[in-house]
């Protein structure tokens, strides 16, 4: 994985998508202290880590409300 800084990133950006499109991950750093604050990847690669996954927990958890239970909806969204 190459580092560049901003200033090399916005130079270069062209090149650098080509880049990422062939596959190759970017670390954006900024400043004298060369502060990493980005990474620039393949969109197939993102696409893929926001995914959640429903029924994960399905026959192995299960949860019971008592009979007496009382919630607002304002208690419910933390108000």
């Amino acid at each position: 994985m190459k580092t560049m800084q901003i200033g090399e990133f916005n130079h270069n950006f062209s090149q650098v998508l080509d880049r990422v499109k062939k596959g190759e991950k970017i670390v954006i750093s900024y400043g004298k202290s060369k502060v990493n604050v980005a990474v620039m990847i393949p969109y197939a690669e993102y696409k893929g880590t926001n995914s959640i996954k429903i029924g994960i927990l399905k026959g192995k958890a299960s949860y019971s409300f008592s009979d007496d239970f009382e919630m607002t909806a304002n208690e419910l969204i933390g108000e």
